[in-house]
């Protein structure tokens, strides 16, 4: 019986990489997103971004697990949070993840910003990297100050209830902003209602959006060195 005359394996294996590329493209964006020339004195601190991405992943993540038992109306809120911590099925972890996995964001967000700000990469021609970067910081405040009311106990209602207030006080749109929050005069189920919306639909679209321009942006013009390197990064470095 003659020999088969079969293709190596790393032929095989990119058969399905190669049909892809060939009516995508997505193969050789990956390649432009992840194989590139990065300054070689760059450190730890040019990781914080991409921390930043792995722990949003992770708050998306868990956020959608979290909503298959969350019911957001005044009289079921905190009984389904209550349920999802002592009855569901490692609900006790999938919270505490998504809880303390917000503060870790903001700290990394506080974090990333500063070094971003220490080293300069906010100049030309890095202009609209850092403007972005500025706008998902104000949508993850956003994020937060939605979902503190989300547990709907004394404390998340009643610090809500000022920081609506607060964003009354500001000048043209502060009346408007508070009242689109509340939804009429008082705190009710519309209320929870539009919180629950904006934080699991809209600011996490607008977040999703700003982080691929965001990325883009930086892939394009390049990491930024350190202050104090003997090679400065410049928009060829990319």
């Amino acid at each position: 019986m003659p020999p088969l005359n079969l293709p190596p394996v790393k032929e095989v294996a990119k058969i399905p990489g190669d049909w892809v590329e060939e009516r995508s493209g997505l193969v050789s964006v990956s390649k432009y997103f992840l194989f590139r020339n990065v300054p070689r004195d760059i450190s730890w601190l040019q990781t914080l971004g991409s921390a930043l991405i792995t722990v949003f992943i992770v708050q998306v993540t868990t956020g959608i697990l979290l909503a298959m038992y969350y019911k957001p109306s005044t009289e079921e809120a905190f009984d389904s949070i209550r349920y999802i911590t002592d009855e569901a099925t490692l609900g006790w972890l999938v919270r505490g993840m998504h809880k303390w996995g917000s503060s870790v964001m903001v700290i990394l967000l506080f974090l990333h910003m500063g070094r971003t700000f220490l080293f300069g990469a906010y100049k030309y021609p890095r202009e609209l990297t850092w403007i972005s970067g500025a706008l998902i910081f104000i949508l993850v405040m956003a994020m937060s100050f939605t979902g503190y009311l989300l547990v709907f106990d004394q404390r998340a209602y009643w610090a809500t209830v000022v920081g609506v207030n607060i964003n009354g006080t500001a000048p043209i749109l502060g009346p408007f902003l508070s009242e689109f929050l509340k939804v009429g005069p008082e705190f009710t189920t519309e209320t929870l209602t539009r919180f629950y919306a904006l934080h699991m639909l809209v600011l996490p679209a607008a977040i999703t959006g700003l982080i691929v321009l965001h990325n883009w942006l930086v892939v394009r013009l390049g990491v930024t060195s350190p202050p104090w390197s003997k090679h400065r990064a410049t928009k060829g470095d990319v």
